[in-house]
């Protein structure tokens, strides 16, 4: 099992991985809420992170010298790097350049020794004929490891887009997430990687979820259906999506060719709405699940109701979806909470009458 040196070693246990699990799962205008923001947000949060991360010797040599606001620096970025992995650091070309969430992320799992990792997620994914991004891979290593945070819905406008630069605020939740490693995440995540081995898509399979890909590393945003700047309950956020929202970009607002029947098929924006438009008779068992179906989370799993139905996702195959949650969108294996939860699926494309239904 790979090892970060030194300080990662001297931490303690966090969670197990069906804990993990559970703590990216996230409701729709149900009981699983989260929140985003902006690129230099105008207050600090994560005073507890930063506490940890100066207390070992990083970023500051204060509390009070953080600079929590602050855009992180290359440089900046170098010399933690260095610190976490004791060895020398790199020497970037632009010292004072911006480092985005989407550089971050990459160098963290790097410097996690999990970069090889993110390049098998990366090349499964394109020899499935997805068109991912070239984020694809560190970005769900990253999310997998739970160094994104999600902010309350007061705080949507703190959330950062990819490739927006990062603050020394998210940067330090990050580090403390990593500081507070138990042993086991690495494998964890090394071991779920080992099963990402997608089907062959259909034709309409892939177009859905070649749109759905593309927003991986996007964040989570109470009410949000689009990757652009929005305030749908009056917070400002630069763009990110909610667990129906992100079904209700792929699905309802995508412009399909020759796909406008799949866009009236789903007719509710919320998690309760999506999964009651489907009656008993057309509900779709675990084992049955296809790429690009819907898929839906309660608490008493397929004993829920759809008013108790507090999660939603989109299947990849293979025992992966790909959802908005408190990791904002990514993509993670059903296993844990996801497994436990999961209560039943939902074909539309089948109801659009654009697939077989199997």
């Amino acid at each position: 099992m790979r090892r970060l040196v030194v300080l990662v070693a001297c931490c303690f246990a966090l969670l197990a991985p069906p804990a993990l699990a559970a703590t990216h799962a996230g409701g729709s205008y149900g009981p699983f809420s989260h929140k985003q923001g902006s690129v230099v947000p105008p207050k600090s949060w994560d005073k507890a992170e930063i506490r940890l991360v100066v207390k070992r010797g990083l970023m500051a040599h204060s509390v009070a010298t953080f600079r929590p606001n602050d855009v992180l620096t290359q440089g900046e970025l170098a010399t933690l790097v260095a610190a976490l992995t004791q060895q020398p650091p790199d020497v970037p070309a632009d010292p004072a350049a911006p480092i985005t969430v989407a550089q971050l992320d990459s160098r963290l799992v790097k410097a996690l020794q999990l970069s090889d990792t993110g390049t098998e997620l990366l090349t499964a994914a394109r020899a499935a004929g997805l068109s991912v991004p070239s984020r694809f891979g560190t970005e769900t290593v990253a999310r997998l490891l739970g160094l994104r945070t999600n902010h309350p819905a007061r705080d949507d406008d703190l959330e950062l887009l990819p490739n927006d630069p990062v603050t020394r605020a998210e940067t330090a939740y990050s580090v403390a997430k990593i500081l507070r490693f138990g042993g086991w995440e690495q494998q964890f995540v090394e071991d779920a990687a080992t099963t990402f081995v997608l089907p062959t898509f259909t034709a309409w399979q892939k177009r859905v979820l070649n749109t759905a890909v593309k927003f991986v590393g996007f964040p989570y945003v109470w009410g949000g259906t689009s990757e652009k700047a929005e305030a749908p309950f009056g917070v400002q956020a630069r763009g990110g999506f909610d667990c129906s929202g992100f079904v209700w970009r792929v699905y309802k607002l995508q412009t399909y060719p020759g796909g406008a029947v799949l866009n009236a098929t789903i007719k509710g924006r919320t998690t309760y709405q999506m999964s009651g438009e489907v009656p008993r008779s057309k509900r779709i068992a675990f084992a049955k699940l296809a790429p690009g179906d819907l898929l839906f989370f309660g608490p008493k799993g397929p004993r829920s109701k759809p008013s108790s139905i507090g999660h939603t996702g989109i299947y990849l195959g293979s025992g992966w979806m790909i959802h908005s949650s408190g990791q904002g969108v990514a993509v993670v294996p059903l296993t844990g909470w996801y497994r436990q939860s999961f209560a039943w699926g939902r074909r539309p494309l089948a109801e659009a009458g654009l697939i077989a239904n199997q």
